[in-house]
């Protein structure tokens, strides 16, 4: 097939090589001679470096350097950067503190903080001498919560941003709200705590780091988001070089959702060793690691209110949110809960008036950054909870409460209390598509069944938007080759979305060739002269963009080639399905001879995409769910969700971006916690024996739909479909739970609704 292939259910291409085994991660690169690296961490949460004794590391076999923080503060490197320092209420910058150095120079400020390197001939060495570096710490008290940290007296971890606090931030319009309020028939008011997670990818982070001294040139292995947008974010801030002197290069990669999008200590301190010590370093993460130094997601508190007047129309919201960024400010850390949510809390009612107030603080734990939706989850999680506690309250189906406030499509485009303008969407008919799949109306029968055998049983819904966008610019590069191949190279990384699959088809259809002859390619900052990331949600329309544009430029110069093999006027060639043509006639040359004619490398041309206004992926989950009121298990019956992504590129692959991100939803609304100890600041669940994980067995098969209305900001009509799941799942589910136990009195229940949490609040709903 070689046309019409966007839209189609293509298997995926590159699930063929993963399946064999054949993918190529970054711990499968090797280069001759490379060292390994192992980290010497903080045992305490808050402490200061007073001695570091590496003499008998650097006696034991094998080991070739141990490095501290002292040693590249005197080499003059630079801090990794914070790009989200925002303006607070009355204008003036947020404490900004100084970008985190990828070695502790003077304190540690989270347990796992890295302290020295050690280098060795081998992985196992490099461990040995790790554990013989000997570091005297004089221990500080530690804070891990938010509110804590934000309390008077709380132990103060950086002097520059005095009590804990990044910035006092907010958005909307406070006075009007107040007075939404004041005049309000009905208030719900919720404390809403969204937990923090930790991300877990399949393929742990890695780094393996080169210097050339011959030509001062820095190469970087290492799983990425983006070559470019690390590339970006440490050359001239970190190393202080132009970003031509340094080469990123990403492979396969197993999984991010956002974790590996920024820099990280061991990636910078790898690459610094490499050009000190002339040797070509190598440092793959344990298990253990990722769990104390990846960067992990959500965690906020937020008080939250929703004003309606006796009809149950929505008059308006306000939040109060405490976020917990961490021990640092990491690339995007307080943007997550500020502008990453910011607004899309009165979800797609049409909410006059909205206020939101941020305060993101420090504490003594692992940073936070973007996690599967960075902020939006969140924002959809307040909204959705407000509107069931609303409806439970006010005596009026969560169902009809939603229709009654809904934004009509008549309304768009729509300017939201939350300074967005919603392009398209029919909210109200995705919703009854929606309880159709799910059989909302039958559920009363199912529950007494359920009921009549012990079991608690209830249903929910969430109304989800999400916001998408990805980077400002997008590259990719068009090359046809003369062995009838077409190869695609991409500025963006694929970390499991199906990329070589889907910019393939985008290619076959602007090109007019068979989907099979082309192959997709990404990870290399030698191959494009700039280029973006894969993240939010935008990989679809900002890739496939620049891909349909480098096909456009590459017919171009194949119309000029054509023109000239055929004897022809430029302006007189047409092209079609894989032939330039002489317009009304039958003289032709293909494709693939236009390219041979072009010489050896082919025919080729960059593509730069640029992006559009915002895209509002949304969409109705509904989740039914019994619970076992002797041990509190939650099993999760059926699953529906129906989305609007705008134009659908390939089917199949959306249906399975929505199942993993329900997954991740539910993971996090059953079970998944990162927890730390509130006196020392350990990480009390950085195991897979202490952190739950969802598996196959605790999930349902799912009940997925598209209703689409094309988005109308962008020519693809496209809205992005990767952090919908786990932006929808979560209030889907915890509404269900609390509908199963509303006759219990139990009005509230916080995530992670574990099997001993939901047994707890049984055994107290029912005395």
């Amino acid at each position: 097939m070689g046309v019409f292939a966007v839209g189609q259910s293509y298997r995926r291409k590159e699930d063929d090589r993963f399946i064999i085994g054949r993918g190529r991660y970054g711990d499968d690169v090797n280069l001759p001679g490379q060292s390994y690296a192992c980290f010497v961490r903080s045992p305490h949460a808050h402490a200061r470096i007073l001695n570091i004794d590496s003499a008998d590391a650097l006696a034991a076999p094998g080991v070739l350097a141990v490095l501290t923080g002292r040693d590249m503060a005197a080499d003059g490197l630079g801090g990794m950067p914070c790009i989200a320092m925002l303006p607070g209420r009355d204008g003036t910058p947020g404490n900004v503190t100084p970008c985190r150095s990828a070695l502790c120079v003077d304190i540690a400020r989270h347990a796992g903080d890295p302290v020295a390197m050690v280098i060795a001939q081998s992985w196992q060495q490099a461990r040995d001498g790790a554990e013989s570096v000997s570091v005297d710490y004089e221990e500080l008290p530690a804070v891990t919560d938010a509110i804590a940290a934000l309390a008077p007296g709380a132990p103060q971890i950086w002097p520059e941003a005095p009590g804990n606090l990044v910035v006092d931030w907010e958005q909307g319009d406070r006075a009007a709200t107040d007075a939404g309020f004041a005049r309000a028939h009905h208030v719900t008011r919720l404390r809403l705590i969204n937990n923090r997670l930790v991300a877990n990818a399949m393929e742990p982070r890695m780094a393996i780091a080169e210097y050339d001294p011959a030509t001062d040139q820095y190469t970087m292995h290492t799983a990425t988001q983006g070559v470019f947008r690390w590339r970006g974010l440490a050359a001239e801030a970190v190393f202080h070089i132009p970003p031509e002197k340094m080469r990123v290069r990403t492979y396969d990669v197993g999984g991010s959702f956002g974790m590996k999008a920024f820099l990280y200590p061991e990636q910078i301190a790898t690459l610094w060793a490499a050009k000190k010590t002339g040797l070509t370093v190598k440092w793959t993460a344990e298990r253990a690691e990722s769990f104390l130094t990846d960067n992990q997601g959500r965690d906020q508190v937020n008080d939250a209110e929703l004003a309606l007047d006796k009809d149950g129309k929505m008059l308006a919201v306000r939040v109060h949110t405490i976020s917990n960024v961490g021990a640092y400010a990491s690339v995007m850390g307080p943007g997550v809960s500020t502008i990453g949510a910011g607004g899309l809390q009165v979800g797609v009612y049409a909410v006059p008036v909205m206020y939101l107030n941020v305060k993101p603080a420090f504490t003594n734990t692992t940073p936070t950054d973007a996690y599967r939706g960075a902020g939006r989850p969140e924002a959809a999680y307040i909204i959705e909870r407000l509107v069931d506690a609303a409806a439970r309250e006010m005596g009026i189906a969560p169902d009809e409460l939603r229709a009654r406030n809904f934004i009509r499509p008549d309304q768009m485009p729509y300017a939201t209390a939350g300074g967005y303008s919603y392009d398209s969407g029919d909210f109200l008919n995705v919703m009854n598509e929606a309880k159709r799949l799910a059989d909302w109306e039958g559920f009363a029968a199912r529950k007494r069944e359920r009921m009549a055998r012990g079991e608690l049983s209830g249903i929910g819904m969430a109304y989800y938007v999400e916001r998408s966008a990805g980077p400002p610019m997008e590259t990719a590069r068009v090359d046809v080759l003369p062995d009838d191949s077409i190869r695609v190279f991409m500025g963006n990384q694929s970390n499991g979305m199906g990329h070589e699959t889907v910019y393939a088809q985008i290619i076959a259809d602007a090109l007019g060739v068979p989907f099979e002859r082309i192959s997709v390619t990404s990870g290399d900052t030698n191959e494009l002269p700039s280029g973006g990331l894969s993240g939010g949600s935008g990989s679809g329309l900002m890739g496939g963009g620049a891909a349909s544009l480098a096909a456009e430029a590459t017919i171009a110069k194949g119309r000029l080639i054509a023109a000239e093999q055929l004897e022809a006027a430029p302006v007189d060639i047409e092209y079609e399905a894989g032939f330039f043509r002489i317009a009304g006639t039958d003289r032709a040359i293909s494709l693939w001879d236009a390219a041979r004619a072009s010489g050896a490398a082919g025919l080729g041309a960059n593509g730069e995409y640029h992006n559009t206004p915002f895209q509002f992926p949304n969409g109705c989950h509904i989740c039914e769910v019994g619970i076992d009121p002797e041990t509190g298990i939650i099993r999760i019956l059926n699953f529906t969700a129906v989305d609007d992504f705008g134009h659908v590129l390939n089917p199949m692959i959306v249906e399975g971006q929505v199942h993993g991100g329900i997954v991740q939803g539910l993971g996090q609304a059953l079970g998944e916690h990162a927890v730390y100890d509130p006196q020392t600041g350990q990480m009390l669940s950085g195991s897979f024996m202490d952190y739950w994980m969802p598996r196959a067995d605790d999930m349902p098969g799912f009940n997925i739909a598209f209703k689409n209305t094309p988005c109308a900001t962008n020519e693809m009509g496209i809205k992005g479909c990767g952090e919908a799941g786990s932006t929808g799942a979560p209030p889907a589910l915890v509404n269900a739970v609390l509908d199963a136990v509303a006759h219990l009195g139990i009005r509230h229940l916080d995530m992670p609704l574990t099997p001993f949490a939901m047994w707890r609040a049984l055994r107290g709903g029912k005395k």
